[in-house]
């Protein structure tokens, strides 16, 4: 099933008939497929592991997928025809992609956004850079709206480290430097659930999983306080994770980052799971998100573990917690989040 954004690609296929065509930020969906009908080679690059991976095992001649922040320089092709961007839910990523986009297109090249009403792409005109040319409305269908631009002159060389953001941030276990990256979340200060988690963080050894880690924070503030842990940092943003590699650069850290799918991607046991896990609404589907969560959490904890996180208050934990570790410990709470514990 194809979401309303490519559906109205798909309506204006015209444009990429015949054309190499790269597509960025896309959704979970079939959609690079589905092109190939018509296009004589789609790439399809996913800053998000669960879009990614719904096309990742696909083996069509003249498909290739890859997550990422940036498409990797080995890749089958550097420059397109076209270059599709599907407008971001954080609208501060949008500048990155039409750079992103730029780098892989020659001058002449078309430039195609879509994106939702209520999701920021009315707005393209104002954001869109001066090296396109006015992006003109093609079609508005399906609550969505989708513009054609192109590139008119060279783009200024893509640099990520252009796009960070670097801060001091008092954390309780000292000083830390923060790279984050634009689309990641940042307050430059402790948001309330993280102060809360790090205020009252236990005592770890051996291998720790930071789940969920966004731009490196609660990592490098684990790390502040007992460098010789062996930390897994995962996430499935790939900003985030290129940001949490910025991060422990930037304060001489050492951790293994990588992307993962809830826990799909993640092998052995840890000796601690600290996170403060990025779900936090409290719709149904967040919720069985956090319930997998916890069950997934119970599996991969080693004998005498310790499993720690802040959540929503609102979220019912408590009774998935009581199912899967036997008892539910609540060290600290404050008005909006509450603190997990437990200790095998």
């Amino acid at each position: 099933m194809l979401t309303n954004t490519s559906q109205v690609l798909l309506r204006n296929i015209q444009f990429v008939e015949n054309q190499n065509v790269l597509i960025l930020n896309h959704e979970a969906d079939a959609l690079a497929v589905e092109l190939l009908d018509t296009a004589s080679s789609v790439t399809a690059l996913a800053l998000d592991f669960n879009h990614h991976q719904t096309i990742a095992k696909q083996t069509k001649a003249n498909l290739h997928c890859y997550f990422g922040h940036d498409v990797p320089v080995d890749a089958q092709l550097q420059t397109f025809d076209t270059v599709v961007i599907y407008f971001p839910k954080a609208k501060a990523l949008a500048p990155y992609l039409f750079q992103l986009a730029a780098k892989h297109l020659d001058v002449g090249g078309t430039l195609i956004v879509i994106g939702e009403n209520k999701g920021g792409v009315k707005s393209l005109a104002k954001l869109l850079p001066n090296y396109y040319s006015t992006a003109l409305k093609r079609d508005n269908a399906r609550h969505c709206l989708l513009f054609v631009a192109e590139l008119i002159q060279a783009a200024p060389k893509l640099n990520i480290n252009d796009w960070v953001s670097q801060y001091q941030l008092a954390t309780p276990q000292g000083n830390i430097t923060i790279c984050n990256l634009v689309g990641v979340f940042s307050e430059k200060k402790l948001d309330q659930g993280t102060e809360l988690l790090l205020s009252h963080l236990p005592e770890l050894t051996g291998r720790v999983l930071d789940f969920g880690c966004g731009a490196g924070v609660i990592s490098a503030a684990m790390l502040k306080a007992n460098p010789s842990l062996n930390i897994d940092c995962i996430d499935i943003n790939a900003m985030a994770l290129k940001a949490c590699e910025l991060t422990l650069e930037a304060n001489d850290m050492k951790a293994n980052v990588y992307a993962s799918d809830g826990f799909k991607q993640i092998s052995g046991k840890f000796d601690g799971i600290i996170s403060n896990p990025p779900f936090h609404d409290g719709l149904a589907a967040t919720t069985q998100i956090a319930k997998d969560f916890v069950k997934s959490s119970a599996n991969s904890l080693s004998n005498k573990g310790v499993w720690q996180i802040v959540a929503n208050r609102n979220l019912p934990y408590a009774d998935t917690i009581a199912e899967e570790f036997g008892q539910v410990n609540v060290p600290a709470e404050n008005n909006k989040y509450k603190l997990y514990f437990f200790h095998k």
